[in-house]
């Protein structure tokens, strides 16, 4: 009982932690959530505004963290909340020049199934290839040189807004110019390799947020550089849509 952040002054921690949520650095935001959830449906109740109060904004992380704390819950007023005010989910906009749904991949990162988000998104890359990539499974480079900028945006900004900002695109193409662009540096940094040996799949990754940042999604599905040098350098993380 003495952790929790009702035992003493309730209403000054509270408010306390409703203004870390809503002018904090995103660490602190990060913990205000954790925090008000103790407080049960006032908690709730201060979550809803907040999400509520950014819905003309950009999404990020942290709107993601209060989404999904919102999805989980049971109580009949945070559902109906997102069903009125997010029939399609959070405000990613799953935009796509290529006529694809995004729903099902974010439900999953919703729920942090990263595994199988990272499965479907390797789908769902060949689906923008065409035909011949979904029969094979894996692209060729000169096949991600031509995917919609927005197709790639909608795809980074569900990884980024509901894993903390650990996991997307621009998170790997971020990590791989601070090595400057060497490739040996990156893969041992998000995990892919320790020394010489390739981290095996599916079991020697890490399909949670203890993951090192930028380990998902896993785009270099052939070992090589060719096709996922293509994906960090598309101009699509060149648009300033892309947050």
């Amino acid at each position: 009982m003495t952790n929790s952040p009702t035992a003493s002054h309730p209403h000054e921690v509270f408010s306390a932690l409703c203004l870390q949520l809503t002018t904090g650095t995103e660490k602190v935001q990060q913990q205000a959530i954790l925090q008000l959830a103790d407080f049960g449906n006032e908690g709730e109740k201060a979550l809803i505004e907040f999400l509520q109060q950014r819905q003309t904004n950009f999404p990020t992380w942290i709107d993601g963290k209060v989404y999904q704390f919102l999805a989980q819950s049971k109580s009949l007023e945070a559902q109906q909340f997102l069903q009125t005010n997010f029939p399609y989910g959070l405000v990613v906009p799953l935009k796509s020049e290529a006529n694809i749904d995004y729903t099902q991949l974010q439900n999953l990162l919703i729920r942090q199934d990263f595994q199988a988000a990272d499965r479907l998104t390797l789908l769902l890359l060949c689906q923008l290839a065409g035909a011949s990539a979904i029969q094979r499974k894996w692209l060729y480079f000169t096949e991600v040189d031509n995917f919609p900028h927005v197709d790639l945006q909608t795809i980074n900004t569900l990884w980024l807004v509901f894993s903390e900002g650990k996991f997307g695109f621009s998170v790997q193409r971020e990590l791989w110019l601070s090595v400057g662009k060497n490739w040996e540096k990156l893969w041992v940094q998000i995990g892919w390799k320790n020394g010489n040996n390739w981290t095996r799949y599916p079991d020697e990754f890490t399909w949670n947020l203890t993951a090192p940042k930028g380990h998902l999604p896993l785009s270099n599905q052939l070992r090589g550089v060719r096709a996922i040098s293509s994906l960090l350098s598309h101009p699509a993380w060149n648009s300033s849509a892309n947050n």
